[in-house]
């Protein structure tokens, strides 16, 4: 064969696999793409309206992430209506593994922690809306409570110290007021209160000097929508509630499944707190004066 055929035909071949090298290796990540099986490939973004994503504007972002083989992989982040980021949870074949943040709508931090599926794993902070520390637990491999437990109040001053073993009370609890006065010391043993060893160093602080008329309307039930974090609700003790946005809703002293001593938090449609009632002996007291602190 002609030498100068022998060299067009091989430079054909070089070009010809260097374009299928470089369609091979430079496939775009095509967006929203779905594969021939019809599971969702690659870079995702869900895009307002929907029906079920009401609150958003329209083309608004809604939340976005990867997927491979048809589940979530890596990290996704959702967002709230006004744009502010909602979530940023790990996934792992489509089931949440890794660490996550949530936060308020106002872009504050609401809470951190790992997730193992569908359980809290290790160090767990949760946060006031006003941006101070409010919870610090620590959870073991199954998901549940173990080793030093601590609540904050709002002002971040230590709330309640206490040891927990296996999800239940062990050892000294120690409460403090929000000025950071030793308020109550309670034995525990496997979850259960040792009352000869447990006292009430100094009363409950009130938010308001005043009698309650005992025919003012008595503290509502507990709403199903509102729920503790983390913790199992007390029917008698301390608690603090919170709605579906995660808000603070009731937090106080419980009696028989009702506020007994303490607030409950209203907050009109854009999330802002607009009224705070006390309750005592419970039974409505008043309402409080919200301050700028409060609002954040």
């Amino acid at each position: 064969m002609d030498r100068t055929l022998l060299i067009a035909l091989f430079s054909l071949l070089l070009a010809a696999g260097s374009s299928f090298a470089q369609a091979t290796t430079a496939i775009p990540d095509t967006l929203n793409r779905v594969d021939e099986m019809g599971r969702r490939q690659g870079y995702w973004k869900v895009i307002a309206p929907s029906s079920d994503k009401p609150g958003y504007a329209e083309g608004a972002l809604v939340e976005e992430g990867r997927y491979a083989g048809g589940k979530r992989v890596g990290l996704w982040r959702r967002y709230w209506p006004n744009g502010n980021t909602m979530s940023e949870i790990t996934y792992q074949l489509g089931r949440p593994r890794g660490g996550y943040k949530t936060y308020y709508p106002s872009g504050k931090v609401e809470e951190q922690g790992s997730w193992d599926l569908d359980r809290n794993t290790g160090k767990f902070l949760r946060y006031h809306p006003n941006g101070k520390l409010a919870q610090d637990f620590v959870f073991n491999q199954e998901g549940v409570r173990d080793g030093e437990q601590k609540y904050y109040h709002e002002n971040g001053q230590l709330a309640v110290q206490v040891m927990v073993e296996q999800g239940k009370e062990d050892g000294t609890l120690k409460r403090y007021t929000a000025d950071g006065q030793l308020q109550q010391v309670a034995q525990f043993n496997d979850g259960v209160i040792n009352a000869a060893n447990s006292k009430y160093i100094r009363s409950v602080p009130k938010a308001d000097d005043v009698k309650v008329d005992p025919k003012a309307a008595p503290a509502p039930a507990v709403a199903p929508t509102e729920t503790t974090n983390a913790i199992a609700f007390r029917e008698n003790g301390y608690n603090t509630l919170y709605d579906r946005q995660m808000r603070i809703s009731q937090q106080g002293d419980f009696v028989n499944g009702r506020l007994f001593d303490g607030k409950r938090y209203t907050y009109d449609a854009n999330g802002l707190l607009t009224r705070m009632q006390i309750y005592k002996g419970g039974r409505f007291a008043g309402d409080a004066v919200i301050t700028d602190e409060d609002r954040q």
